[in-house]
């Protein structure tokens, strides 16, 4: 079970469902406003973290790995849509508890003419602890409207939402952008040979055998030649002829290695997105370096120009 004791250690774990599946991180925890005890907490899903939604923490668990919460990834990503502004209102508890099948909510709200107070406090960030609230109840005998005077469990006045670690300090917190990458599938390339037929010419060497008369006179040496055989006489000779013609042959050789290579590029992308943080305002506190409804922060630089022109002159 999560105790007030243990919120350092939820605020920024992962949280895993009930069969393990991561769902988000924790980024703040709310309290019963009537127990003390941490009720909800909030988690961060989406692709950068950017959408928060409430998850029960009552029957939670602290592991080695972080937060598993007795609760579905699919029923927290069907959770409704709740805006984190530090309270939980009793319709917002109550779809909650419809939502994840909790039965109705145990904890009891007091509601006045004019304000609802909370079931569930903001606990703050880092496990550290809130403000004790003010009942802003009606004066119902004057209608004008005052500070009530309850004391609750903890002997403070006003509805206690940070547990028994409630100090006399104002936790503020801020909203920050945690901007990362992720590989995404951008678009395809891809690498296709095909068969193309064109003509190529070439010009080969061919011989071929002419036939050629020739005529030797009678000689001495070649008159036995010329007498053998009949004086007069009919005769007929024959001779080959050979010519060469163009042979071709086709064969496929390799002549070039062709491959898709990839190369990171890196360029820079602004990214916009709107962040939340507290400040503080006070109300009926006059004092040297403060005035009605404003805090040191507050004072424009004119103001504290004019006060170091004051402290130059008096030397």
């Amino acid at each position: 079970m999560i105790g007030t004791d243990t919120l350092d250690r939820v605020i920024g774990a992962n949280v895993y469902d009930a069969d393990g599946d991561k769902i988000g991180t924790a980024s703040e925890v709310f309290l019963d406003d009537q127990s003390g005890n941490p009720e909800w907490v909030t988690v961060k899903t989406g692709l950068f973290g950017t959408k928060e939604t409430f998850v029960p923490i009552r029957d939670a668990n602290l592991t080695g790995d972080g937060l598993r919460v007795p609760v579905s990834k699919e029923a927290v990503k069907d959770a409704p849509k709740i805006d984190q502004d530090g309270h939980l209102s009793p319709e917002e508890e109550s779809a909650l508890y419809r939502h994840y099948n909790l039965g109705d909510a145990t904890t009891t709200t007091t509601t006045t003419d004019t304000t609802t107070s909370n079931t569930s406090g903001f606990a703050g960030t880092a496990g550290t602890a809130g403000t004790a609230g003010f009942d802003t109840d009606r004066d119902r005998t004057t209608g004008t409207a005052g500070m009530g005077t309850d004391t609750n469990r903890h002997g403070t006045v006003g509805h206690d939402t940070s547990g028994p670690t409630t100090d006399d300090a104002m936790t503020l917190s801020e909203e920050r952008l945690n901007v990362g990458t992720q590989r995404v599938e951008a678009g395809r390339a891809r690498l296709r040979k095909y068969v193309v037929t064109e003509n190529v010419s070439q010009t080969v060497p061919v011989s071929h055998e002419e036939v050629r008369i020739q005529r030797e006179p009678i000689t001495d040496a070649n008159m036995g030649n010329a007498m053998d055989g009949p004086a007069i006489s009919e005769e007929e000779h024959e001779v080959v002829l050979h010519a060469e013609q163009p042979v071709v042959a086709k064969e496929a050789v390799p002549v070039e290695r062709v491959r898709l290579d990839t190369e990171t590029v890196t360029e820079q992308q602004q990214v916009t997105d709107t962040v939340r943080k507290e400040q503080v305002d006070t109300d009926g506190i006059v004092g040297n370096n403060t005035t009605t409804g404003r805090t040191n922060d507050d004072r424009s630089l004119a103001d504290k120009a004019k006060d170091a022109l004051g402290r130059n002159d008096n030397r």
